[in-house]
């Protein structure tokens, strides 16, 4: 995950969360948060189980979030966050607990008061591990268009660009799904399964290779040894959890996503391109 999309994944989530963002430039995010989202991530408990039995004014916290210190000055002051930082980690869990899947709605006004359809989009993004003895973490962005089953990836960017709603807009409405989210859904999964096909074995070959530099050494320790100890196995179990090589999947979260033509039409132009 890059900083850029983390930088777009934050202010997409404390926008849908009625946060205020004060400040904000490439590398910077100064919000004011709501009272629900204080409680959830800045850890106050006492703080308000004092204020709800005094009756006191609630004083939510303003927080700066810093996504590239070379694009902030020295001066400025905020947690820097990035790939595999606890807060990133506590806000996705802040996601599933608020729950996996939502349906927004593009906000938009149609023109001169004329019933626009809204395109159902299913998007998920998921977290790809790769676990040995060390671990790399890759973000998966796809959306699937549920008419036509066009797949555009990277999608969760383009999504953190357009304003949407809880309600359908005034004078739109939504056009019903022709695959339904699970297909759709499944066809995604496939599509995820042969992009990790593809990544280079590499890594678990050269985690295999330590694995059995360890054993060796494991191995000569206890030489000599009549019956293994009990202390062998362990070790040797212990050797296996570290160093086999092992892919996760999580879905980080998804949901149903009503867009206006014009806005599909610019998804699948800005993916043709990608792809020519």
């Amino acid at each position: 995950m890059q900083q850029n999309e983390i930088h777009q994944y934050l202010e997409h989530f404390l926008e849908t969360n009625d946060c205020k963002i004060v400040n904000r430039s490439s590398g910077l995010l100064e919000i004011q948060l709501t009272i629900e989202m204080d409680k959830l991530l800045m850890n106050r408990p006492f703080y308000w189980h004092y204020l709800e039995k005094t009756g006191g004014i609630p004083n939510p916290m303003k927080v700066t979030f810093i996504t590239d210190q070379d694009e902030v000055d020295e001066s400025v002051k905020g947690e820097q966050i990035h790939f595999g930082s606890p807060r990133l980690h506590q806000i996705f869990s802040i996601v599933k607990d608020l729950g996996q899947s939502i349906s927004l709605y593009e906000n938009v006004q149609p023109p001169n008061g004329q019933q626009l359809p809204l395109h159902p989009w299913l998007a998920v993004n998921y977290q790809v591990s790769f676990t040995c003895d060390r671990k790399r973490d890759i973000l998966y962005s796809f959306g699937i268009h549920l008419i036509s089953g066009q797949i555009i990836e990277n999608f969760h960017p383009i999504l953190s660009n357009l304003s949407f709603s809880g309600k359908i807009p005034d004078f739109c409405y939504c056009i019903s799904p022709i695959i339904k989210p699970v297909s759709g859904l499944n066809r995604l999964e496939q599509l995820l399964t042969k992009i990790i096909e593809k990544e280079d074995e590499m890594w678990a070959e050269e985690a295999r290779n330590r694995w059995e530099h360890d054993l060796q050494l494991l191995n000569q320790f206890y030489e000599g040894t009549e019956d293994s100890p009990e202390s062998y196995k362990v070790e040797k179990n212990a050797l296996k959890e570290l160093y086999d090589p092992v892919i996760h999947v999580n879905v980080i979260n998804g949901g149903l996503f009503y867009l206006s033509l014009p806005t599909m039409h610019s998804f699948l132009s800005s993916n043709e391109k990608q792809n020519n």
